[in-house]
């Protein structure tokens, strides 16, 4: 049985919605109620290996904080815009699935189902 790790907002519809197309599934879930239990720098590093994406693009550009925190000057670092997500993790997109290797951004919910 595959096992996948969710990160998890239950606050969220897209994460509601992802959470139970995954139960639909019938696989094993893991979840990550990552405004609790921070991912790590090396986490989200992992995730952003998977998807193949640059850390600004795993952002929630329209979030306030991402605007007081002057997210969006080009000139900021992978590393600032990781920690960035690290202390304000409201700043990282959701939902985010992880099975056999691979990562897939559940929005929307559907993009899960290509890495089971």
């Amino acid at each position: 049985m595959t096992t996948v790790t969710l990160y998890h907002n239950p606050r969220c519809s897209k994460s509601r919605q992802t959470l139970a197309l995954l139960e639909a599934q019938n696989v094993q879930i893991d979840i990550v109620e990552y405004l609790k239990n921070v991912p790590s720098s090396d986490d989200i590093r992992a995730i952003l290996a998977m998807l193949a994406i640059s850390p600004r693009e795993l952002m929630r550009t329209k979030e306030t904080e991402y605007k007081e925190q002057n997210l969006g000057d080009v000139n900021l670092t992978d590393e600032q815009l990781i920690n960035a997500m690290i202390n304000t993790p409201k700043l990282i997109e959701r939902p985010i699935a992880i099975a056999n290797g691979k990562a897939a951004v559940g929005r929307p919910p559907e993009n899960v189902l290509a890495i089971l």
